[in-house]
C-alpha cells in the first residue's frame, strides 16, 4: 500500500484543472451576456456576478463537507467501495478524453438537456436580482456536478483516505477557492470590455483540450486510489 498523504501540491494540481471546465465557464458567460444586454451599470454585473460565484464556492464547499463523511462511513463498512470509486473516476476519465477526439458523440459528462432548459428560464429572471443571482449559483453547482464532480469525488475520497482532519478542511477550503477563480477572471475581463462571444470562442475551440486535461488527471488519481486500496 501506497502512502495515504494528500498533499498540497496533489490538491492545487487536481482544483487546477476541475477549475477549467466548460460546464462553468459556459454558464457564467450566458449569465453575463444576458446581464450586459439588460444591465446598464457596471456595479450590478459585479454584484450579481459575485453573488454567483459566491454562490458556487459555498454550494461545492457544503457538498464537500456533506459527502466526506457519508464516504468515509460507507468506507468503513466495506473497502470495495473505495475501489468502486476508483474504478468509476477512471471511466469518468475515459469519457472525457473520448471528448478530446469525438466532442459530444455518445456519452458524455455534461449538464443534463432538462436542466440546461432550467437554465435558460432562470438567466432571463436573473438581471437586478441579487437573490436569483445567488440561486443560480446554487442550482448551477448542483446540476454540473455529473460534468465537474468527478475530480472532486477523487480528492473527497483521498481526504477520507487519508483520515480527516482540520488541515484537510482547510485544503478542502483551498480547492474550492481555486476552482472558482477562473470564474473570478472572466468576471473580471468582462466587465473590462471583454466580449462574451470571445469567452464563448475559446470555450469552444479549447473545450477538446480542456476535456483532455480533466480526463488525464481523473486517470491518474483513480489509479492512485487503487493502488492505496490495495
Amino acid at each position: 500500500m501506497v502512502g495515504t498523504e494528500l498533499n498540497y501540491s496533489i490538491l492545487v494540481g487536481a482544483a487546477i484543472v476541475d477549475s477549467i471546465n466548460p460546464c462553468a465557464f459556459g454558464v457564467l458567460i450566458a449569465m453575463l451576456a444576458y446581464l450586459a444586454k439588460t444591465t446598464n451599470t457596471k456595479a450590478k454585473m459585479i454584484i450579481n456576478g459575485l453573488t454567483y460565484i459566491v454562490a458556487v464556492f459555498l454550494t461545492y464547499l457544503a457538498a464537500g463537507l456533506l459527502l466526506l463523511p457519508v464516504i468515509r462511513q460507507l468506507g468503513q463498512v466495506t473497502s470495495m467501495l473505495y475501489i468502486g470509486i476508483a474504478v468509476l473516476i477512471i471511466l469518468a476519465g475515459i469519457i472525457e478524453i473520448k471528448d478530446f477526439f469525438w466532442y459530444g458523440r455518445w456519452f458524455s459528462l455534461s449538464i443534463f438537456p432538462s436542466e440546461s432548459k432550467r437554465l435558460k428560464n432562470y438567466l432571463k429572471n436573473v438581471s437586478g436580482s441579487v437573490v436569483t443571482a445567488f440561486g443560480l449559483g446554487v442550482f448551477v453547482a448542483l446540476v454540473e456536478l455529473p460534468c465537474t464532480g468527478a475530480v472532486y469525488i477523487a480528492i473527497l475520497t483521498l481526504i477520507t483516505l487519508a483520515g480527516f482532519n482540520f488541515d484537510y478542511l482547510t485544503m478542502l477550503v483551498i480547492y474550492n477557492i481555486i476552482f472558482v477563480l477562473p470564474l473570478v477572471v472572466i468576471l473580471l475581463a468582462f466587465i473590462k470590455g471583454v466580449k462574451a462571444q470571445r469567452f464563448e470562442q475559446w470555450r469552444l475551440k479549447h473545450r477538446g483540450l480542456m476535456r483532455l486535461s480533466i480526463g488525464l488527471v481523473l486517470i491518474a488519481l483513480g489509479v492512485w486510489m487503487l493502488m492505496i486500496a490495495f
